[in-house]
């Protein structure tokens, strides 16, 4: 990334040229994701683990949280694109390894594994967001902001097919076959990503000048006290929902291979609705789409309490899950666009980090406790306080700036 005062980076091509890459950075960003998350999630729940045990999962999420601590270094050291393709090598090795772990059955290293893939994988994003935000130019940015969102809801398409690839043969094969892909994505990215123009910045004192310098502007924006109680909130029903879908799914006795293809059929609906979100908001702006967007959010929460209080069959399962997951793909493309314009031209990188470590903290410690608020009153009850805690988020959206 540039140093401040370094002159913008030069555009990448135009939208069309960038798809290739836009589509193969941010499935490579998503694919990690879901094995911290959801892969990790339904490989406990297949171990037998309970409730509780399961809700600790999304404590695999804090090195997103925390990454903006470390956020300045691709900002400094070296370039976003190079950190892209090493935080790849790095991740296909760990994935490689968990797939040992997971082979020999052994819990705790394979903890130990998913720890390490979250925090390369965290590292990861960084790069990518950074790389994004210098190589196209705002109008590009905002324009294919659905199609990140849908290649990195790919991702999680993929990996539902890995937990029914899981239920089919084995995890030692799932994972083996994510480490193979996060290597050839690496080999991919080293081919074929562009290199923006942009100043060198001194290490060192410089680093540490970057850092404190990107914290202070990101803390200097006006409403800045609305700005971070709306990234905080604006997830936090689906931060709740999230972390115990697979539990609910398993008390309606549908199996792990069927899981798998319920989030496969899932994630294609967030998909889908990632694009659509994306379109709107590049058609409409962010100013008459966000309030929308977050209320429509909000309201598909209650569509777990139906799946949990009625029990329904299968095929009716299927259909509430795609739903709700087609408004959750729209509201994340509003949520991209509005961190994208909190970024300054000069710490891009450190202040996507900023707003995206911002967004994880809910997934994180309000899935920590998911677990144990499940098992103490019951899904039906459980999923109704997930709708009741996304309401500030909808509150919030009307009182945030939006350029």
């Amino acid at each position: 990334m540039a140093a401040p005062g370094a002159p913008a980076a030069a555009t990448a091509g135009g939208a069309l040229s960038a798809t290739p890459w836009v589509v193969s950075t941010y499935f490579a960003e998503g694919l990690p994701y879901v094995i911290a998350h959801k892969v990790a999630s339904e490989f406990f729940t297949a171990a037998g683990a309970d409730l509780i045990q399961i809700g600790y999962v999304s404590w695999f999420g804090l090195p997103w949280n925390l990454k903006f601590l470390w956020s300045p270094l691709v900002d400094v050291y070296s370039t976003a694109r190079r950190w892209v393709i090493l935080m790849e090598i790095a991740l296909a090795v760990a994935v490689g390894a968990l797939a040992l772990a997971a082979d020999q059955g052994a819990l705790a290293l394979a903890a130990g594994g998913f720890a390490l893939v979250a925090i390369l994988a965290a590292t990861h994003d960084i790069a990518i967001d950074g790389f994004y935000l210098q190589a196209l130019d705002r109008t590009r940015q905002t324009s294919l902001s659905g199609l990140r969102v849908a290649a990195y809801r790919g991702a999680m398409l993929a990996g539902g097919l890995l937990v029914a690839l899981a239920g089919a043969t084995s995890w030692r094969w799932s994972f083996a076959s994510v480490g193979a892909a996060l290597a050839l994505l690496a080999a991919v990215h080293a081919a074929i990503l562009p290199r923006p123009r942009v100043a060198a910045a001194a290490p060192g004192g410089g680093a540490r000048r970057l850092s404190l310098a990107a914290f202070t502007t990101y803390l200097a924006q006006p409403k800045i006290g609305a700005i971070l109680a709306f990234i905080v909130l604006y997830r936090c029903g689906d931060a709740l929902m999230f972390a115990m879908s697979s539990p609910l799914l398993r008390s309606l006795d549908i199996e792990t291979t069927a899981r798998g293809f319920i989030a496969s059929a899932g994630t294609g609906a967030s998909i889908a609705g990632s694009m659509l979100g994306g379109l709107v908001v590049a058609r409409f702006g962010l100013r008459r789409t966000i309030f929308p967007i977050a209320l429509l959010q909000s309201l598909a929460i209650p569509l777990y309490i139906v799946l949990a209080w009625l029990r329904p069959a299968t095929p009716w399962a299927i259909t509430l899950v795609m739903l709700e997951q087609l408004a959750a793909g729209i509201g994340t493309a509003v949520l991209t666009v509005f961190l994208m314009r909190r970024c300054s031209e000069e710490y891009k990188a450190s202040h996507f980090a900023i707003g995206t470590a911002l967004m994880s903290v809910p997934v994180t410690f309000f899935g920590s406790v998911s677990g144990l608020l499940a098992d103490r009153v019951g899904f039906t009850a459980f999923f109704a306080i997930a709708f009741a805690s996304s309401i500030p988020g909808v509150i919030l959206s009307r009182r945030v700036p939006v350029e």
